[in-house]
Parts: C-alpha cells; sequence; structure tokens
C-alpha cells in the first residue's frame, strides 16, 4: 500500500470520526431523526420558541449597506437555479451516453435549517437559501468530479489549494505510460466506488 493510500485511509478514518461526534450533538440537543424528519425532545420546542428574534429587532441590527446589497445576494438564486437545470440535463445526457453513475441532489442539497424554531422568518429565508445554494454547489463539485475522472483524471503539477474527493486517486502528471495503461481502470472504479 502506497504511502498517499495510507494518508487517505486516515483521512477517512477521521471523517467517521467527524460524523460520529457530529451525531453525538444531536444527544446532547435533544433531537434524532426518524425516517428523515428531526424531532426534538418535550420542552426543546418551546424553548426554542422563546429565543426566536422578533423581525423589527432582527432589522433594526442589521447595517443599512447590508440591507442595501441584500437583493444582490438573493439575484444570484437565478443563475443557481439555471445553471441546476442544466446540470440535470448534463447529467442526464452525458453520463447516460458514459455510462457514468448519476449524482443524486438530494444526498448534497439538504433543506432543513429553515425549520428550526428559534429562526425568525428572515433568518430561515437565509437557511434556506444558503442551504440550496451550498448544497447546489456542492452537488456540482461531485458532477465534475465523475466527470473530471472519466476524461481527464490526472493530477495537476502544482499544487491546488482545495480538491474533490476523488482527486487523489488520480493518475500522477507526467507518468504517459500510467495514463495509457490505467484509465480504464479509473473510468471502471468510477462506477464501483459510486454505488
Amino acid at each position: 500500500m502506497s504511502r498517499l493510500n495510507e494518508l487517505l485511509d486516515e483521512i477517512r478514518e477521521l471523517e467517521a470520526r467527524v460524523a460520529d461526534e457530529i451525531t453525538s450533538e444531536a444527544d446532547e440537543l435533544g433531537y434524532t431523526i426518524r425516517r428523515g424528519r428531526v424531532r426534538f425532545e418535550e420542552g426543546v420546542r418551546e424553548k426554542h420558541l422563546s429565543l426566536t428574534k422578533h423581525i423589527n429587532d432582527y432589522l433594526g441590527e442589521c447595517s443599512w449597506p447590508g440591507l442595501l446589497v441584500s437583493p444582490v445576494v438573493y439575484s444570484l438564486i437565478v443563475p443557481v437555479m439555471i445553471f441546476d437545470i442544466f446540470i440535470f440535463f448534463y447529467q442526464l445526457i452525458c453520463f447516460s451516453i458514459y455510462k457514468i453513475p448519476r449524482v443524486r441532489r438530494r444526498d448534497y442539497i439538504v433543506l432543513d435549517r429553515h425549520k428550526l424554531q428559534y429562526l425568525n422568518a428572515i433568518e430561515r429565508f437565509n437557511c434556506l437559501y444558503c442551504s440550496y445554494a451550498n448544497g447546489f454547489i456542492a452537488y456540482v463539485q461531485e458532477v465534475a468530479a465523475r466527470s473530471e475522472q472519466y476524461w481527464c483524471p490526472i493530477k495537476h503539477a502544482q499544487k491546488l489549494e482545495t480538491t474533490h474527493s476523488r482527486y487523489y486517486n488520480f493518475l500522477p502528471y507526467g507518468d504517459a505510460e500510467a495514463y495509457v495503461n490505467e484509465l480504464q481502470r479509473i473510468r471502471d472504479e468510477l462506477e464501483q466506488k459510486t454505488g
């Protein structure tokens, strides 16, 4: 096993531990998830409602420049939704033809924070907006990662600030023999590691 694979295994182990830690937060905060729905323990909902900031107070704490630029922030929803439609058809057409497993939106776009009782209507809307936009970006990153794994699974020569989850299994930059000999294997792994 290469040193890179050992490090990747350590990362996966740490990610699993982080996920377990996040799950333990649910116990501490008094909620469970059943059939995809969050259920708070008795009394927690009332406590949340008592902590809700009234809209007048919330707006009173906002800066005028912040209020004035909010339409610009919210205007991004238009290109994001258009891009969402394009990504749907891109996967439907291209992934089907090349037999690349499609990315499920619901695995990336999770809309649940807007249901929290301690958020006022504006905060709920903001959470809904951010959940969709950030989830969509993660979804697009996975679509792009699968595309890159199929067509160009080669690492860059230069160090990247961040990478997607599939990048470290790509072929070394400049290794022509590996590209010729291993491309099909990496494409096959795409289908095996996606299910």
